[in-house]
């Protein structure tokens, strides 16, 4: 057999099998329930962060592939920069975190550029590359409970007034993009 077909075989197997364990899983019913309940939450963590800051812009939120689901606060300080702040959950993970963002590729390698060298002892500086989103990333909640909302969302809350705070601060002293 030659490769080619040997690896597509075992891709077709594999993703037969996948999608076996997948039915499987989803027969509980369970999962669906958990699923529901995660974007209930993030809906209502979206609606308590447009409430709380009205002079933030937020976006839509963006329910993944399984991967991430998340959305974006903008700042106005953040906004002269172009940058933005991802609320995420991070399915692999199981937690959320924060996520600086650029409003597009060459926003996000010239920001990476002004951050790269900084002191962010809280915060992974993220190099740039095929597939990576963010420039920095910090991890909100080590674990989550849905049982207790507020106190999850007072969680995330302060993480991401800190953050939004941490990278204002930086900015302060750097002139936004024409």
């Amino acid at each position: 057999m030659r490769p080619e077909a040997a690896a597509r075989e075992w891709f077709m197997s594999s993703t037969k099998k996948n999608m076996a364990e997948f039915r499987r899983q989803l027969g509980s019913g369970s999962i669906q329930a958990a699923y529901r309940a995660l974007l209930s939450y993030l809906t209502s963590l979206r609606g308590h962060f447009k409430n709380k800051y009205p002079d933030w812009r937020v976006s839509n939120l963006y329910q993944g592939r399984l991967d991430i689901s998340f959305f974006t606060l903008i700042p106005p300080a953040l906004d002269l920069h172009h940058l933005k702040i991802a609320v995420i959950f991070h399915y692999e993970k199981f937690h959320f975190e924060a996520w600086l963002v650029g409003r597009n590729r060459a926003v996000q390698r010239r920001s990476w550029e002004l951050f790269k060298d900084g002191r962010w002892p809280a915060y992974r500086v993220v190099t740039p590359g095929k597939g990576i989103d963010s420039i920095l990333e910090w991890d909100l909640t080590p674990d989550i409970d849905l049982d207790d909302p507020d106190h999850l969302t007072a969680t995330i809350e302060a993480g991401i007034a800190a953050f939004a705070a941490d990278i204002e601060g930086f900015l302060a002293g750097v002139q936004p993009p024409g």
